[in-house]
C-alpha cells in the first residue's frame, strides 16, 4: 500500500504480581515501566522518579527480595513476582531501626531520596554475606548507587551504622 502508514497497536499484557503483600492483577501496556505502574496504577507514590536512567536509586524497590530500579524495569517483568515498595518495608524488622536512626541522625533531609536509601539499607542489613560489623567505608560502598542532592551523606551513613549497632 504505497503512501499509507500502518500502525500496529499492541494489546495490553495481563500481569499478576504481589505488591506489598497484596495480589494485584492488571492488564498493562507492554512498555509501561514498573515505576509508572506503581505510582500511576497503584498509587504507591513513595517510589520516586529522579533520573529515570537507573543512576540515582530513588526508585529502588525489592523484587523477589532483591533491590531493583523501577525506572529500568517494565511492569510485565514482575509478572508472578513479589514487589515491596517503601510503603511495604514494615515487613522487615530492620525498617523500624533505620527509620528511627534516619530521624535521629538527620538522614532525611528533603526526603526525596529516602525511599531508595531505605531499600538499599534494608538490603544491606539483611544480607547474610555482609561483613559484620559494618564500617563507614562498607556502608558508603553499599549506598554508592543512591544519590542525595541535599547533603554530604554523613547523616545517612551514620544512621545505617546506628541501625546495624541496634540489631543486638
Amino acid at each position: 500500500m504505497d503512501g499509507v502508514d500502518t500502525v500496529k497497536h499492541t494489546a495490553g499484557v495481563a500481569i499478576s504480581v504481589v505488591v506489598n503483600g497484596r495480589l494485584v492483577q492488571r492488564t498493562v501496556p507492554p512498555r509501561l515501566t514498573l515505576a509508572d505502574f506503581l505510582r500511576d496504577e497503584l498509587g504507591l507514590t513513595g517510589t520516586h522518579l529522579g533520573c529515570e536512567h537507573g543512576v540515582c536509586g530513588a526508585c529502588s524497590v525489592f523484587v523477589d527480595g532483591r533491590s531493583a530500579r523501577t525506572c529500568l524495569m517494565l511492569a510485565v517483568q514482575v509478572d508472578g513476582l513479589r514487589v515491596t515498595t517503601v510503603e511495604g518495608l514494615d515487613e522487615f524488622e530492620e525498617t523500624r531501626r533505620l527509620r528511627q536512626a534516619f530521624s535521629e541522625r538527620g538522614g532525611l533531609q528533603c526526603g526525596f531520596c529516602t525511599p531508595g536509601f531505605l531499600v538499599t539499607a534494608v538490603e544491606l542489613l539483611r544480607d547474610p554475606n555482609t561483613e559484620k560489623p559494618l564500617t563507614e567505608d562498607s556502608v558508603r560502598e553499599a549506598l554508592s548507587g543512591n544519590i542525595c542532592r541535599c547533603t554530604g551523606y554523613q547523616g545517612i551513613v551514620q544512621a545505617v551504622l546506628d541501625a546495624a549497632d541496634r540489631s543486638g
